[in-house]
């Protein structure tokens, strides 16, 4: 899925950023510009983002990623 349609950064793209090391959102608009155009994305990366964190505290909790369908123009 892409989270970030400006920039094409996709759901894996920002989970592998975070698991590298980038905790918070200004590291990942840093790195992978993600937010800084429209801004349309930027819910849904801090909600992958605590996502991630939660299930790095608790490994064997259930994560359920936000997932967007495209409408038919």
């Amino acid at each position: 899925m892409i989270v970030c349609v400006c920039h094409n950064v996709s759901e894996s793209e920002l989970k592998s950023a975070i698991r590298s090391g980038m905790d918070n959102m200004h590291s990942l608009r840093e790195h992978l510009a993600i937010g800084t155009c429209c801004g349309k994305c930027k819910s849904c990366a801090k909600k992958i983002l605590r996502e991630c964190q939660a299930q790095e505290e608790n490994p064997h909790a259930q994560v359920h990623t936000l997932h967007f369908q495209a409408l038919a123009a």
